[in-house]
């Protein structure tokens, strides 16, 4: 069997039992071989852009004698996956603009699966816009701390134009797509440990920037993070706002 890390395990637990897997960026194609082992998943495709890690994919692949299960294909995002193909797609382990770009590139595929799976490593409050503006909805999230690290991830379904968000506040969207709404609503202790942490390390360079010498770029830098404080105070409560507008 597959052994997972903590947070590739937690991504691959939010695959819905059942659906054809399409794994976008699947580096050794571990997801993939440890979903079809548990039988959680009944078939899967392992894709990625360098040829490299999709060979290498491919050996484990057939170690575990599962090549009647798994296809690999080298492919740029989602290009070499047709519509309806896959009914979850998962793209984990790289940046958020990256993310974002291969959900919009292969907009007609992702918009044609079941879910998707996303846990991209910066830029989060990025995809979760992306998402909100781009007909899905995020129905579930988790955060999984790991070797110092936080994870975020979040799984997201197609779904029409949520008005519910229209009785929020800007301030209050922001909040949530920074930090994650069903997060927030959930209470998640590992996103509770980022925000003390977060704090703390904002009010640290909030007194080393009132230590140098006043400038406009000093000022503007001080205003920037004075903004993220309160986004950062304001995390929990802004709970009110998001379930009475049925979020």
């Amino acid at each position: 069997m597959i052994k997972l890390s903590k947070r590739m395990k937690a991504a691959a637990s939010m695959v819905t039992s059942g659906n054809v897997l399409a794994d976008i960026g699947t580096d050794h194609g571990y997801v993939p071989i440890a979903l079809v082992q548990r039988n959680r998943v009944p078939s899967a495709i392992a894709m990625d852009i360098n040829k490299g890690p999709l060979d290498k994919a491919r050996e484990h692949i057939a170690m575990c004698n599962l090549q009647d299960k798994i296809e690999t294909r080298l492919s740029d995002g989602t290009k070499a996956l047709a519509v309806g193909e896959a009914e979850s797609i998962l793209i984990a382990g790289m940046g958020g603009e990256l993310v974002i770009h291969i959900l919009r590139e292969g907009e007609a595929v992702c918009h044609s699966a079941k879910e998707l799976v996303l846990q991209p490593q910066s830029d989060v409050h990025k995809v979760r816009a992306y998402l909100r503006d781009n007909g899905y909805a995020i129905v579930d999230e988790d955060m999984i701390y790991e070797d110092g690290k936080y994870y975020p991830m979040m799984r997201a379904v197609p779904a029409e134009e949520n008005k519910a968000w229209n009785r929020l506040k800007p301030d209050a969207v922001t909040v949530c797509d920074l930090y994650g709404p069903i997060l927030l609503k959930c209470g998640n202790p590992v996103l509770r440990k980022y925000l003390v942490k977060q704090h703390r390390k904002l009010l640290e360079i909030l007194d080393n920037l009132h230590k140098r010498p006043e400038s406009e770029s000093i000022e503007k830098r001080i205003s920037e993070i004075e903004r993220e404080i309160e986004y950062n105070e304001s995390a929990y409560t802004i709970l009110g706002a998001i379930k009475d507008a049925g979020i």
